[in-house]
């Protein structure tokens, strides 16, 4: 197990008169008086002193990066991270900790390379996407034709016929990562839409913000009434060098070989364990991440800081004996990166005790310093949470949005009619490493990702406490 720092005696506080601070509230007493901005900042000074001296995310994450490493679905390591993680809430002393079953797809990379071959002989960095199936024995070999959006591919029509077809757009740096919304469909939909009119194989400029020749790869979704052929991402600066050669005229041929495979599917589980609340333990704030990451990296960014805030969040309120009135929940995911089995199953398996859960939040945006949180919720549930982040204004986490649904995970339970919030982060660089096999643990800014914990412990602990619980998203089929 990983040396864990020993959390120092709590820290001594001067106490100001008149100012409630979290914790010190007496159990039973029906007031939020530890809730107002005053309390709450000060709860957080308190919690971002000891986590920027105990490191206890940092650590966390040092082990599930540079001691099991990437973590795809239905991997060795994917089961090394389960097994991890259940024993790690154990040793934080959370009750009832339990590895809930669910099967995942379980697909392989296998060697990989890809070629131009024409007009000049040149080695393109690339990486199959997710799911992709392979190509055949012979390798696959054709002339490519480009592209920049879904509607231009259509307007191709038999163009396409017989091609590879070049899917090139380029995304755009920003702290809430809207490039990736808008340009990640090509590498959902593209290979399916591309085989409707008779492609022979995808090829994707990288949804990625660095150009330093780096592949990013992501799962993509074979459609039912489409052929499945094989899908690629290459480097950007290959994509470009791509492009140039189009627009000069020359017939551009690409040779593809994907040795990538999926097999049956695999056993794994979310692990889940609960801090019970003190008076209400039967009601429930959740708080998600996803364990698993693509098999090219470390899974740093995306999303071992998610699980190592998740984690830590609950550890650092319970060793400072920050204890809420409902019971705090943490639910390692697994399986958000190529089928979201977890998250579907996590919603399945608990859909009786959904309406007892007052709240979910879900971190999988990196480790970028904290902005705040987006909220999905009934009415009046933003202006609560606004007023709940006003006490993490000194790190800088006040900005709230409403709609969206919190991440992929927790999104199942929309249903349901459970609030959905997400710890939003700023994006400007996870894009830069983000699906690649960059996604490592130096890559992490250790001050923002303690305060991404704060934000997120402050925001749980608030939920926990307060009298009356968000109002409810309006049920949903």
């Amino acid at each position: 197990m990983p040396p864990f720092p020993a959390r120092r005696a709590a820290i001594l506080l001067v106490l100001v008169p008149g100012l409630a601070l979290p914790g010190i509230v007496a159990a039973g007493a029906e007031t939020n008086a530890g809730l107002e901005p005053a309390a709450l900042k000060a709860m957080a000074e308190r919690l971002r002193t000891e986590e920027r001296s105990t490191q206890g995310a940092y650590e966390r994450l040092a082990w599930l990066c540079d001691r099991i490493g990437p973590r795809l679905s239905g991997s060795p390591q994917a089961a090394a991270a389960v097994g991890w993680a259940a024993a790690t809430l154990r040793k934080d002393g959370l009750k009832d900790v339990r590895q809930e079953p669910v099967m995942v797809p379980h697909w392989i990379r296998g060697d990989e390379e890809i070629t131009l071959v024409t007009p000049v002989t040149r080695r393109l960095e690339g990486l199959a996407l997710g799911m992709s199936v392979p190509t055949p024995p012979e390798d696959l070999t054709g002339e490519l034709v480009e592209v920049d959006s879904l509607d231009a591919l259509k307007a191709l029509g038999d163009k396409v016929r017989g091609r590879i077809v070049l899917f090139n757009a380029a995304m755009w740096r920003d702290p809430d990562g809207e490039g990736y919304g808008k340009i990640s469909p090509l590498r959902h939909a593209g290979p399916s839409a591309a085989a409707r009119q008779g492609a022979i194989g995808t090829l994707i400029r990288s949804l990625g913000t660095l150009d330093a020749r780096l592949p990013h790869t992501g799962t993509l979704s074979y459609e039912e009434d489409a052929p499945k052929i094989p899908a690629a991402a290459l480097s950007a600066e290959d994509a470009m060098h791509l492009h140039r050669l189009l627009q000069a005229g020359e017939t551009v041929r690409v040779r593809m070989r994907l040795d990538c495979r999926t097999l049956a599917d695999a056993p794994s589980a979310n692990v889940v364990g609960d801090w019970r609340g003190r008076e209400r333990p039967d009601e429930i704030v959740l708080l998600g991440a996803h364990l698993d990451s693509w098999d090219v990296g470390a899974g740093a960014h995306d999303d071992g800081a998610g699980i190592v805030m998740v984690m830590e969040a609950i550890h650092l309120l319970k060793s400072l004996d920050l204890h809420p009135r409902r019971t705090l929940r943490a639910v390692l995911y697994m399986n958000e990166e190529n089928g979201t089995r977890g998250g579907r199953g996590y919603a399945a398996d608990h859909a009786e005790e959904l309406p007892r859960h007052v709240a979910a939040i879900e971190s999988d945006r990196g480790a970028g310093p904290p902005l705040g949180f987006s909220v999905a919720g009934g009415p009046g549930a933003t202006e609560t949470v606004r007023g709940f982040a006003q006490g993490l204004d000194a790190i800088g986490a006040t900005a709230i949005t409403e709609g969206g649904d919190g991440g992929v995970d927790i999104s199942r339970m929309r249903a349901a009619g459970v609030p959905l919030l997400g710890l939003k982060s700023d994006m400007s660089g996870y894009f830069d490493w983000h699906h690649s096999r960059a996604d490592t643990l130096d890559k992490i800014d250790r001050a923002s990702l303690a305060d991404g914990v704060v934000a997120l412990a402050v925001m749980a602990y608030a939920l926990a406490e307060s009298d009356t619980p968000l109002p409810r998203l309006p049920p949903q089929p």
